[in-house]
Order: C-alpha cells, then structure tokens, then sequence
C-alpha cells in the first residue's frame, strides 16, 4: 500500500521525506498571523483591497496548516512509536 504522507510522485520517502514538514508548518502558522494582523491593521487603515488580499493569503496560510497536519498525522502512524523530527525534518 502506498505512502499517504506524500503526494504522489514524490521524491521521496517516508524514512527521506521531500518537505521539511514541521519547518512549513512553523512558516505558515507565522505567515498566517502575519496575515491577519497586516489585514485587520489595513481594514483600520481604509485599504479595502490590500486587506482583502492578506485575507486570501490567511486562507491560503489555514489550507496549507490543513495539508501539513495530515501529513504529519500520517508520517506518525507510518513510523515507529517515540519518533521524534526536528524542525527540519
């Protein structure tokens, strides 16, 4: 049975993934709040399109928090239990 963790034709595996996982995630919980604090900081300021535009960028920021869970969430079930990863793995 194939690897859920990582798409399909992926350069990788579960042992070498392709995508430091727990680094994208760290960057996108940063980018998420970066996000919505510069977007209700424009919605105070009058800038309706520029805080539209972080907005789209906060949802795109939840989707890939989303995607990078359940990756992890399956790289955990695929390894053996007390694994642990660094930020760059």
């Amino acid at each position: 049975m194939a690897s859920r963790s990582q798409p399909r034709r992926a350069k990788g595996t579960v042992g070498h993934p392709y995508s430091a996982l727990n680094l994208r995630l760290a960057l996108a919980a940063f980018g998420l709040v970066i996000c919505v604090v510069l977007g209700v900081l424009a919605l105070r300021a009058d800038l309706l399109v520029l805080a539209v535009l972080l907005g789209i960028l906060a949802v795109v920021a939840v989707v890939d928090l989303v995607v990078i869970q359940r990756r992890r969430a399956a790289r955990r079930r695929e390894e053996p239990p007390g694994t642990k990863h660094s930020l760059f793995e």
